[in-house]
């Protein structure tokens, strides 16, 4: 049997070299792999790095993905994959060396249609630490079952995904009309078809996140904005958890445009705003990162980065989806890291 191992990249010059070693190190257990790296014109050194490690490694293929982003990347890795099963890898992600046989395993044990392990975030520096405990904290993530390292069972999303090629070209791939949140609109098809998604925690992985908080804030404004056309798509009434964000930040403008004229938008104002900052900091501390004061200030900064990024976004989509009825524009169509 042959697993295709598929990945998107874009001017990953200084990550390529790590990562195609540590894929073709998988484990095989009664498998062989294929890896296929689709590189979107990237302009600094990736491609001849990925050309050389192709010239010296016949199970690497390289493809080019004029699209540039995530979906479309990954739909010309599929057409090219000839495996049975196809296992999403990514980049800035380490992998246990046991990942790809774990996704094999737990496909055939679940019968699930789609199978991941947890999205557990690492950092290396001071603040990229930080970003890792908020991103892994409840409060940071809303509590979704995709942050729990420990969790197996169902879910309605998972981190990168493995699957059964037939089952995934059966659902039509990814949808090339998304930036991002392509995975989780996957998902979403992939359930309300009838399929499972299915985590398991013995497919280990650790995300690198930002390494900024204004890295940070574009990431969670595209995903709040990229939120809508799936929304729309689907015909799906948003979440609590999609919405709360986008619901705070909105009654912060108001309050704060009211409060040249009115007392009690100034108190409305300061408390809600009090009630943020006491919560991000309870929750900073508890996230365990905080071992001094500016390790507590620093998590609590990643949150408000994450929730008013993600606000911010989501209010734009509703504005250029919703309102305009407008495609998104070229600045909402550039991945960020």
């Amino acid at each position: 049997m042959i697993v295709s191992i598929i990945s998107p990249c874009r001017n990953e010059a200084d990550y390529i070299d790590a990562y195609v070693t540590a894929v073709l190190a998988q484990r095989r257990d009664g498998f062989d792999i294929e890896v296929l790296i689709a590189d979107g014109l990237s302009n600094d050194s990736t491609l001849p790095k990925l050309e050389d490690w192709a010239r010296r490694e016949p199970r690497l293929k390289v493809i080019t993905n004029p699209g540039q982003i995530v979906s479309t990347g990954l739909n010309l890795a599929l057409q090219h994959a000839n495996g049975e099963i196809i296992v999403r890898m990514d980049i800035h992600t380490t992998y246990a060396d046991n990942y790809v046989a774990e996704c094999v395993r737990a496909l055939g044990e679940t019968g699930a249609t789609c199978v991941g392990g947890p999205w557990v975030a690492q950092g290396e520096g001071f603040l990229q630490r930080a970003i890792a405990a908020a991103f892994q904290s409840r409060f940071g993530s809303g509590g979704a079952a995709s942050r729990r390292h420990d969790y197996n069972g169902l879910v309605d999303t998972v981190y990168l995904g493995a699957w059964r090629r037939d089952a995934l070209l059966a659902i039509g791939g990814f949808d090339e009309t998304l930036v991002r949140n392509q995975d989780d609109e996957l998902n979403l098809r992939i359930i309300r078809g009838g399929g499972k998604v299915w985590q398991s925690s013995a497919i280990r992985s650790v995300y690198t996140p930002r390494g900024s908080l204004a890295a940070l804030f574009r990431q969670f404004h595209q995903y709040g904005y990229w939120k809508i056309p799936v929304l729309q798509k689907h015909r799906l009434p948003a979440s609590a958890r999609h919405v709360a964000p986008f619901a705070f930040l909105a009654l912060l403008v108001v309050l704060a445009c009211a409060a040249p004229f009115s007392a009690a938008a100034v108190a409305g104002l300061a408390t809600l705003a009090g009630v943020y900052f006491g919560a991000a900091m309870w929750f900073a501390v508890r996230a365990g990162q905080a071992a001094s004061i500016s390790d507590t200030a620093a998590v609590a900064a990643a949150f408000g980065c994450m929730h008013l990024g993600y606000a911010s976004g989501f209010g734009r989509g509703v504005w250029d989806f919703v309102v305009l009825r407008r495609r998104a524009g070229a600045a909402m169509k550039r991945l960020t890291r």
